[in-house]
């Protein structure tokens, strides 16, 4: 007998949208799940709203809300890059909701760190300088090349990027600690850039320990995109019993 459809929430990382992850919420659709895949305000197709004001905070409100007014419960809730941000704060005030996470090549904060606190300082720098040029209130996009995506998404994530609020990279997340209750783990990393990849100490620190399952993928920074058969694959093993 197949398990029951599943709830998948896949929050997207910075300068993107809810459209990266159109192949992978495909496969998932095609199996009879629901899936979800929201855009952070500033973002994608709500570039029309970015604001200076835009952090963290807002952030994970967006996502929040997904859970409550689609009132979902059994998530696999699942960020990329930035998301992992995001989908930590989630976690930590929804455990009750949540029944598995996936980092997928994502940051994973403890408390009271932000973005920038454990990105490599080099990306650092050259994101607040990048960020004078707006303003100082958003960062543009970095080309697809920087991320390694492959050739034939490449043009696309280049024309649907969009800058992103530089207070999403600053704040420092709060977190009691009760994501930790939520079992079911998961962290992907993308071994194929062209430079050293913030991602690999989250690797490393999840490969060590046993609450988590590990996974590397030969591909650039955007798994879902460049390897979404895996990827699935991956997020379908979290499903609960």
């Amino acid at each position: 007998m197949a398990p029951p459809p599943a709830a998948f929430v896949l929050v997207h990382g910075a300068w993107s949208g809810g459209w990266c992850y159109h192949k992978v919420a495909e496969r998932l659709r095609a199996a009879g799940h629901r899936v979800f895949t929201p855009t952070l305000t500033g973002q994608g197709e709500r570039a029309h709203l970015l604001d200076g004001r835009i952090n963290l905070s807002l952030h994970i409100t967006d996502v929040l809300n997904v859970l409550h007014y689609e009132e979902l419960t059994g998530v696999v809730l699942a960020g990329h890059s930035y998301g992992g941000m995001v989908i930590t704060g989630v976690a930590d005030r929804a455990a009750e909701r949540i029944a598995a996470l996936a980092y997928l090549d994502a940051f994973l904060p403890h408390h009271d760190q932000s973005l920038f606190d454990i990105n490599l300082p080099a990306n650092t720098q050259r994101f607040i300088a990048a960020a004078g040029g707006l303003g100082g209130l958003a960062v543009p996009p970095p080309p697809a090349a920087f991320f390694n995506v492959n050739a034939a998404d490449a043009a696309r994530v280049d024309r649907l990027a969009t800058p992103f609020p530089l207070g999403c990279f600053t704040e420092k997340i709060k977190l009691t600690g009760k994501w930790e209750s939520i079992a079911r783990r998961a962290y992907v990393h993308a071994t194929v850039l062209p430079r050293e990849s913030p991602f690999q100490r989250f690797y490393e620190r999840t490969r060590n320990d046993p609450a988590w399952v590990t996974h590397s993928l030969a591909c650039g920074h955007h798994v879902m995109l460049d390897e979404p058969e895996q990827v699935t694959d991956i997020l379908l093993a979290l499903m609960p019993a």
